[in-house]
């Protein structure tokens, strides 16, 4: 259960998360394609990783049309994670353009995504959303992102029944440490979680990476968020 020889797609893996995961699918022998909107990032992180088994391609994935050629130039691979996404969080009196952000930078590009993978995906692959540890404890203030993360996750179960035999599942982080600095939440998440610590990229991506190559996982929702949404 290794992804060596397979050909990996990930959708907003020029930093954090999704770099963390291109790294270790290129440490198990895959090739790997990484996508995002930011030319520049994406060429920060191809001289980051320094791989011939690396590709790299500018991609909107907040537009249908843009993932749609996408995947038309990308052509068959194996397996595919969508961890791309833009968002600006507030409570339920927010204005729409906050309150939809969550839906239209989080979760539309993760189903068009998806619907576009279709005719390119193994049959023997697999999808990986990325939803929120938020969606099953929400966080005050941020209505719209929590119910965007549900959201997510009950899509990864249709799919799973729609689209099999190929297995669909979602990755569902807590606070994890990235680049950007956020030390006032960072401690604040270390008091909220059962480790009494905050999350590194490379934690999800070995989530990632195993529900990538358990061939009997399926229609799951997986939390590497130091026990979270159980204290």
């Amino acid at each position: 259960m290794t992804l060596k020889d397979k050909r990996v797609i990930i959708i907003g893996g020029s930093t954090g998360i999704g770099l963390a995961t291109a790294k270790a699918a290129i440490e198990q022998g895959a090739s790997v394609v990484i996508a995002g909107r930011s030319l520049e990032k994406l060429e920060k992180a191809k001289a980051e990783i320094n791989s011939d088994a690396l590709q790299v391609i500018q991609v909107d994935n907040k537009n249908e049309e843009a993932l749609k050629a996408f995947f038309e130039k990308v052509g068959h691979f194996d397996h595919l994670f969508t961890p791309g996404a833009a968002y600006v969080l507030g409570p339920i009196s927010a204005d729409s353009d906050i309150a939809e952000s969550s839906f239209n930078g989080k979760f539309w590009p993760q189903y068009y995504a998806a619907k576009h993978a279709v005719p390119y995906i193994s049959q023997s692959g697999s999808i990986v959303l990325m939803s929120g540890a938020a969606g099953q404890r929400p966080i005050p203030g941020a209505a719209s992102y929590a119910a965007c993360n549900g959201a997510i996750e009950s899509l990864g179960k249709a799919l799973a029944i729609e689209l099999a035999p190929v297995r669909v599942n979602v990755v569902a982080p807590g606070t994890i440490r990235t680049e950007k600095e956020r030390t006032e939440a960072y401690e604040a998440y270390k008091g909220m979680c059962l480790l009494k610590r905050v999350g590194d990229v490379e934690d999800v991506a070995h989530s990632v990476v195993y529900l990538m190559t358990n061939r009997y996982t399926t229609g799951s929702t997986l939390f590497p968020d130091g026990g979270y949404v159980l204290s």
